[in-house]
């Protein structure tokens, strides 16, 4: 059996995480614990994507045993998986219908939008408030939609939702037991997705070929390393059953024809990315292109 052992050891490591800002740190600060509790919980939902795509054994049901926990407790394993490889139909890319992680919208839909929504999606549309608003506005949203789909008689929907109980309260009487206090975690858990909609607010634009959506951000920090090289987002659609270990030497090797194929719609950085669009917004909230895309 197949067996990625810098996945593998990333997802034992991120147990350790866990671990260590519950019961070890809260002694020394509880600020120190949130300080590990944060980029693991971050860490962990990219380790969920590399599941997502097979990672780290050949048998994905291995690897889905071990992240199914969801450490951010807001996203079950199962809705995350089955959007996100609906996202992966890049003729799709965009679509304020087809693609689940679109965050654009039906010009007629914003058209009947209050003043007070328009505000709070235009501001949403900022770096800052992507940060800021983004997790919760995205989690208002996300299940929004899963419940009227679930009244809409989607059993799959439901049945992840009921398997992301049994997990997410075990997770929580775990903090509960622990010295962190619960509001530490969550508030925790609130940052980590947070940094997470660093990595999706510009992964994909509008563009009238599907191949000059999707994004190439050159970073080499600790931000690409908690998204696990995701930030070479080109080279993830175009084979997405490649390891994160293996993403940037494929880019680098390639760069010039990666370049030319999602139409140079790249930035050099994540500071690049801050110092343009922190208090700026990059695109508008409805679909510029929108229905003729």
């Amino acid at each position: 059996m197949r067996i990625e052992w810098p996945t593998l050891a990333l997802i034992l490591a991120s147990y350790v995480g866990l671990w260590l800002g519950l019961f070890v740190l809260p002694g020394i600060s509880v600020a120190l614990a949130m300080a590990v509790l944060i980029p693991t919980i971050a860490l962990q939902s990219s380790l969920q994507h590399e599941v997502i795509h097979g990672h780290p054994f050949s048998e994905r049901r291995l690897g889905e045993a071990l992240v199914f926990p969801a450490f951010n407790l807001a996203i079950p394993y199962l809705r995350f998986r089955d959007t996100h490889l609906a996202h992966h139909m890049d003729a799709r890319l965009t679509d304020p219908y087809d693609d689940p992680e679109s965050n654009y919208l039906d010009p007629v839909v914003w058209a009947q939008l209050s003043p007070l929504h328009r505000r709070l999606l235009n501001a949403n549309n900022t770096l800052a408030g992507r940060m800021i608003l983004g997790p919760l506005i995205g989690q208002v949203g996300f299940m929004a939609a899963d419940w009227r789909s679930i009244r809409a008689g989607d059993m799959a929907v439901l049945r992840a939702w009921l398997w992301h109980l049994p997990p997410t309260i075990a997770l929580v009487a775990l903090v509960v037991a622990a010295p962190l206090p619960l509001w530490a975690y969550l508030v925790s858990c609130y940052v980590a997705l947070a940094i997470l909609k660093i990595r999706t607010f510009l992964e994909h634009q509008a563009h009238e070929r599907a191949r000059g959506r999707t994004v190439i951000i050159e970073d080499r920090g600790p931000l690409a390393f908690l998204f696990l090289n995701n930030n070479l987002h080109v080279v993830h659609h175009m084979h997405p059953k490649l390891p994160w270990y293996r993403l940037p030497r494929i880019y680098w090797n390639n760069r010039e024809a990666y370049l030319g194929r999602n139409a140079g719609y790249s930035y050099p950085g994540y500071g690049a990315i801050f110092r343009a669009y922190l208090w700026r917004a990059k695109d508008p909230v409805p679909h510029p292109l929108y229905p003729k895309n």
